[in-house]
């Protein structure tokens, strides 16, 4: 079931949405040659809890359930690196330079979630690679441009996918864009590429998180054994861009923008 929000609780997830924006600006200021996942990943939770939040990802088993367990995500960010699509763990690893970083960060304040990812470049890339993260965002930015009360999710998925593929780029499949509320994953979802339908009406006080995952290479993935980690099958370098929004009668408002 799709749910609309009201007032109250969309300015919930715009705090939430304030809080992630923050992270990711700090995990900018962070990011460096030498600097180990594990360290921003620190830096992101302490932020997170001193706002009075809680990290959306920690101890999330899937299906909105969370506990301990060898299944449940251990930190607070995903920060996965070159070929790595989303889900990877923080940990020991340093990044280097010429990589790329992509970081996905979500808060819950009050219950209610809020939801971004950016990719980061660190030093000198190749052309392509610095298209590919500049695509993705513009990808990012023209799903969120047809968002509006009175379209169909398709709108939105085929902005997306002409972004991506004007450009010359893979749309990964598997993992797509997805309603959000007190629920970090609800419906509707919200694919980055057309299904052939038009899929649901927005309405006003809707939300949700939209986040194309565009690859330089095959877009088909492959899930590692630590059983988050979504990487690329030919090891090509990916990229990843996503916002919260609100569905307003004025049109899409991003919940995770900096102020």
């Amino acid at each position: 079931m799709v749910s609309r929000k009201s007032r109250a609780e969309i300015d919930r997830m715009r705090r939430a949405g304030r809080i992630v924006a923050e992270v990711l600006a700090l995990v900018e200021e962070e990011l460096r040659p030498g600097v180990t996942t594990a360290h921003l990943d620190s830096v992101a939770e302490r932020h997170i809890r001193a706002c009075g939040a809680t990290p959306s990802f920690k101890r999330y088993l899937g299906n909105g359930r969370y506990g301990e367990g060898p299944r449940s995500y251990p930190a607070s960010l995903c920060v996965s690196i070159d070929e790595e699509v989303v889900h990877g763990i923080p940990g020991p690893r340093q990044i280097h330079e010429g990589q790329l970083v992509s970081v996905d960060a979500g808060a819950i304040v009050e219950g209610w979630h809020a939801d971004a990812a950016r990719t980061f470049v660190v030093g000198d890339v190749s052309d392509d690679v610095r298209r590919l993260v500049e695509t993705t965002n513009l990808a990012l930015m023209a799903g969120i441009a047809e968002a509006k009360p009175g379209a169909h999710i398709a709108a939105i998925s085929g902005a997306i996918e002409d972004v991506a593929t004007g450009a010359g780029f893979g749309i990964v499949r598997q993992f797509v864009g997805h309603g959000i509320g007190t629920q970090m994953h609800e419906e509707p979802q919200v694919p980055n590429y057309r299904t052939g339908g038009r899929g649901l009406r927005l309405e006003a006080g809707m939300c949700l998180a939209i986040e194309p995952m565009l690859t330089i290479g095959s877009p088909d993935v492959e899930v590692r054994d630590d059983h988050w980690t979504v990487v690329t099958i030919d090891r090509s370098r990916s990229a990843h861009f996503e916002h919260t929004i609100a569905l307003t009668d004025d049109g899409p408002e991003i919940l995770t923008a900096v102020a």
